[in-house]
């Protein structure tokens, strides 16, 4: 049995941050449906490297994040499909939207709306700022958010600083907190059937994620500065160039430090006076990074990785997005989950899974994304809507 069986949930969200949310809690067996304005859908069916894909409305940047839920498409300005919402929420556990803050409360069904009729309802609303502040009412896009965090001062090099981070950290993190948030309401729900509003700012969720760069000013008085590929704590500890490829090497320790310098015939360097401890090495990393890589050149970063690891000295191979999802690693965990048939792709297609296993049953998507409304006859027929009531909205542009 899954974690979360039982549990319905309501996606109202669009793009990444929301979306991504929910998917953690299908991956946990909540039974999530994706409420759609009728005809175009959640925005990210139109996004995605394969333009084929986003014609129909199935984009590449759906598809990766809405795996096990259900889709209906309601017209919530419209007064009959604003009836269809309201027993559609009676039903629900959990309502997750991420418009900017106050559409849902013009709509009629903002917290205070919903909890009228439904007094225990998890309500998450997911925004750029939060409900309050200043920039509250400002549209956000996860570069935005980047920007605004500080993420992008400190990526990159002296050179190339501000950088954005590579893919939408801050819509991530901001949608994993959310799904977090939403389990510790239900655990207390559970227990005093109190419902919950939590209010999600992917700008804090952002900061939170930055402790060390974030405490290294707040209490140590030193602005965080980008350092490309080296770690701010330690030497010899960053990205280092090899025979064939680049080598990530974390040598945080001393032993770790004297271990490296043995294995690449160079233990002069542990006793050479600019690199004896931590302080003077983080002082001299690129001196010390000359003389590593001088020395790494005779060997393929494939070689080291498996040389250095077997010996304590921890070091991987710097992988592209297609390498690590071949890796064998990856394989013997099962991350990637197949569906060979996929309504409205036309094609197989393969999605991530969970990053964690549990004993009793591993995060699974049991359906694959589905097609736009593909699921609003069967869900309104749950709602006791016959035939007749289905097509009179549809003629009326409820659904």
């Amino acid at each position: 049995m899954f974690l979360l069986e039982g549990v319905r949930v309501l996606d109202l969200t669009n793009v990444l941050a929301g979306p991504f949310c929910c998917y953690q809690l299908a991956l946990l067996g909540a039974d999530v449906i994706k409420v759609e304005v009728p005809g175009s859908g959640d925005l990210a069916r139109q996004l995605g490297a394969d333009p084929e894909l986003n014609k129909r409305l199935m984009g590449a940047s759906f598809l990766a994040q809405n795996a096990g839920k259900r889709s209906v498409t309601i017209n919530l300005k419209n007064a009959a499909g604003k009836e269809v919402f309201s027993r559609l929420v009676k039903t629900a556990d959990v309502v997750v939207e991420n418009f900017r803050p106050g559409v849902m409360d013009r709509l009629g069904f903002g917290y205070s709306a919903l909890k009228k009729s439904k007094p225990d309802l998890v309500y998450c609303a997911i925004s750029g700022f939060g409900q309050t502040g200043p920039l509250k009412d400002n549209p956000a896009y996860d570069q935005i958010v980047q920007g605004l965090s500080g993420v992008m001062s400190i990526t990159g090099d002296k050179h190339s600083a501000p950088l954005r981070v590579g893919f939408p950290v801050a819509d991530t993190i901001g949608g994993l907190t959310a799904a977090f948030a939403i389990a510790a309401a239900l655990f207390r729900r559970q227990r005093n059937h109190e419902g919950e509003f939590i209010d999600v700012s992917m700008l804090e969720s952002t900061l939170v994620t930055m402790g060390w760069a974030v405490s290294n000013w707040l209490i140590a008085g030193v602005q965080p500065e980008p350092l490309g590929n080296e770690n701010m704590t330690a030497s010899p500890s960053g990205a280092f160039k090899t025979g064939k490829g680049l080598l990530n090497i974390a040598a945080n320790q001393q032993e770790q430090f004297e271990k490296l310098c043995a294995l690449i015939h160079c233990k002069e360097l542990a006793r050479d006076p600019r690199f004896v401890d931590r302080e003077v090495r983080k002082a001299r990393r690129y001196e010390l990074k000359a003389e590593i890589e001088q020395a790494l050149a005779k060997r393929s970063a494939r070689e080291w990785a498996e040389l250095f690891n077997a010996n304590g000295v921890p070091a991987g191979e710097v992988l592209s997005i297609p390498e690590v999802l071949e890796h064998p690693q990856i394989a013997e965990r099962n991350l990637l989950r197949r569906f060979d048939a996929s309504a409205g792709t036309g094609r197989a297609i393969s999605v991530v899974r969970s990053g964690f296993r549990l004993a009793s049953s591993d995060p699974d998507p049991r359906s694959p994304p589905p097609a736009l409304g593909t699921d609003t006859e069967s869900i309104l027929g749950e709602l006791g809507y016959d035939s007749a009531a289905v097509a009179q909205l549809k003629r009326d542009g409820a659904i």
